[in-house]
């Protein structure tokens, strides 16, 4: 498939997109889910729209999708979440705040998840992507003092 926008646009829609649905706003983005027991984020521009669609809290599992005119032209699937079975609503809510900031940081080089490292804290947020828009997958990570506390598997790229 011949992508129906240049990469530049499809990679400054992503960036707006994911800084203004779950690092921005967490649920609050929602929007009535098309699956059952699912959460649902959207954002559109015109002709494009995003939706990234999670089930799941403290661990989850999801999608994004990227639409043209109503035909999917890019996704990312994801996987992850705390490492910790039994943390606390208090410690999910900590970390899940970290990491909307650090996903507000999403980088046009690599706009999957958030920055390369990023501090804030005793908290410290990395991210290792390989490949490009067309094919990629990664790893992030959040360590709290040192001590790994979440992470996440996601892997995408152009739809053909």
């Amino acid at each position: 498939m011949t992508l129906p926008i240049s990469q530049d646009t499809l990679v400054s829609f992503l960036l707006e997109a994911k800084r203004h649905t779950y690092a921005a706003q967490g649920d609050a983005a929602s929007v009535p889910p098309l699956l059952t027991g699912s959460r649902q984020l959207e954002f559109q521009d015109g002709a494009l729209l995003y939706r990234d669609i999670y089930f799941g809290s403290a661990y989850f599992v999801g999608q994004e999708t990227v639409y043209h005119a109503a035909s999917p032209i890019w996704a990312m699937g994801y996987a992850g979440g705390l490492l910790s079975p039994t943390a606390s609503s208090g410690e999910v809510g900590q970390v899940y705040r970290f990491l909307r900031a650090a996903l507000r940081r999403v980088e046009a080089h690599r706009p999957y998840r958030g920055p390369n490292v990023y501090r804030e804290g005793a908290y410290t947020y990395t991210d290792e992507s390989h490949a490009d828009l067309a094919a990629f997958w990664g790893v992030e990570t959040i360590t709290q003092a040192d001590k790994p506390v979440y992470e996440l598997r996601y892997h995408g790229g152009l739809l053909r």
